[in-house]
């Protein structure tokens, strides 16, 4: 996420003052901050990882080579590259790790709306092509409804074998 604050108007300002964690907002409120955030944004970039991926290299390893493509989609020449806790290797641009980003920066918070605005519109789709596993209700996450459509269905292609869970260790997969 790459904010051009020589464009932002106070409208737009006022309009992203309640960013915060996206965990700490509700699904609707992330919708509502994703239009609003692709507005003010000078370049955004998404990117996806697949689950025998993620299973290979693991979800950390995996997950700071994705920040680190994007952020070298989004870098621009003086840029500052912020991370949310973790440095990601070679950008090519300055960056910095910030413990607890999503809570202090606008930029990082306003990427984690993002991301996980596109994550949940994916599980939601993808409720069609694997119906019962309830994708749109639980996005993923560990849910009592979820453990139980892995008990009743087995795991879909969405599954990560390497989620180390405890709630799923006591399942039979």
């Amino acid at each position: 996420m790459l904010f051009d604050y020589e464009r932002l108007t106070l409208r737009d300002l006022r309009s992203l003052s309640g960013l915060n964690d996206s965990k700490q907002h509700t699904a609707e409120a992330r919708e509502e901050l994703f239009p609003r955030i692709l507005r003010a944004a000078a370049r955004v970039a998404v990117t996806s990882r697949c689950v025998r991926g993620i299973d290979e290299r693991g979800l950390h390893k995996t997950n700071l080579a994705a920040l680190r493509d994007v952020l070298v989609r989004v870098g621009c020449d003086g840029c500052l590259c912020l991370s949310d806790g973790f440095p990601v290797g070679d950008t090519g641009f300055d960056q910095r790790p910030v413990v607890g980003g999503d809570a202090t920066s606008a930029a990082i918070a306003a990427a984690s709306v993002i991301a996980k605005v596109t994550r949940d519109r994916f599980m939601q789709r993808m409720e069609t092509r694997y119906p019962g596993w309830e994708f749109a209700a639980h996005v993923g996450y560990s849910t009592p409804e979820h453990r139980a459509a892995i008990e009743r269905l087995g795991i879909s292609p969405l599954h990560r074998l390497s989620f180390q869970s405890m709630a799923y260790q006591q399942l039979s997969l």
